[in-house]
């Protein structure tokens, strides 16, 4: 049996990471805000430990905390004895402005502007794991995870909800706008093995190819009979590629599609709001 301490697991990555691993025969040890102080003053041995804290869609107006989030807690993280691993979640979000996705690839923010308060932060809890001599310090770059108990803070959540509600849904952004999707039950087997035996540092956790709005719009429409348009005039995004090539190396690959989930999805799961 080995010991994982799952910090953040209140949130929807957290819980799904400790019910798969207790489902794997391990011994979890589920960390949420109340616990967290114990964990970081050392006070139990803590195994491999996944962290999961971050602060998503609020990032904007929760700025201190974003930054406490992401850089201050995996510092003191990093100086806490009694850890096998550590593994740090952070984001693809990180290559929007480069120009490759490989995990070596240079990646661009620019402080200035306030949309890339999260990329900077997690930016440097990345350089605060990497720069780590010790080698079972690794950082997990996951792409839009999806899947039951997904809040209405993320894209498909969002719309989801609306859809359920009303019967249609209005989208913000264009509906030629793509983005990597990964079904929560494949990134937590992922996560479960860059934590306790990845052969490297920084590993992409991503499906490695993007849907489009428009073909999520068909699926909705289609599937549930939901009207999905976008608002006039909306702004195309589309998001690079991620580079599984380590992941497809070293793991199993991705087992599950967004299209082949998303009827199930929207029909019958209840959307949480998880903060």
């Amino acid at each position: 049996m080995t010991r994982f301490t799952i910090l953040g697991a209140g949130g929807f990555i957290g819980r799904a990471l400790v019910a798969h691993l207790r489902a794997e025969g391990h011994e979890v040890l589920p960390v949420g805000r109340d616990a967290l102080a114990d964990f970081l003053a050392g006070r139990f041995p803590a195994g491999h430990v996944i962290n999961c804290i971050g602060l998503t869609s609020d990032f904007r107006t929760r700025q201190l905390e974003t930054a406490e989030a992401h850089v201050g807690v995996v510092a003191r993280a990093l100086a806490r004895d009694g850890m096998a691993s550590f593994l740090l979640l952070s984001s693809t979000r990180l290559y929007a402005r480069a120009d490759a996705t490989r995990e070596d690839a240079e990646v661009a923010v620019r402080p200035d502007v306030a949309g890339d308060l999260y990329a900077t932060t997690k930016l440097a809890g990345e350089a605060l794991c990497l720069s780590d001599p010790r080698s079972e310090i690794r950082v997990a770059r996951l792409s839009n995870i999806y899947g039951p108990g997904m809040g209405t803070d993320c894209f498909l959540g969002q719309i989801i909800a609306e859809g359920r509600a009303t019967g249609a849904v209005t989208l913000r952004q264009g509906l030629l706008s793509c983005k990597d999707y990964l079904a929560i039950d494949d990134a937590t087997s992922l996560l479960g093995h860059i934590a306790s035996a990845g052969r490297e540092r920084l590993y992409n956790v991503a499906s490695g190819s993007n849907t489009t709005h428009d073909a999520i719009a068909a699926v909705l429409t289609r599937s549930l009979g939901w009207r999905v348009d976008a608002i006039e005039g909306a702004l195309v995004q589309r998001f690079p590629r991620i580079d599984i090539s380590r992941i497809r190396t070293e793991f199993a690959m991705p087992r599950r599609g967004v299209l082949d989930d998303l009827p199930a999805l929207a029909g019958g799961q209840r959307q949480e709001v998880v903060c």
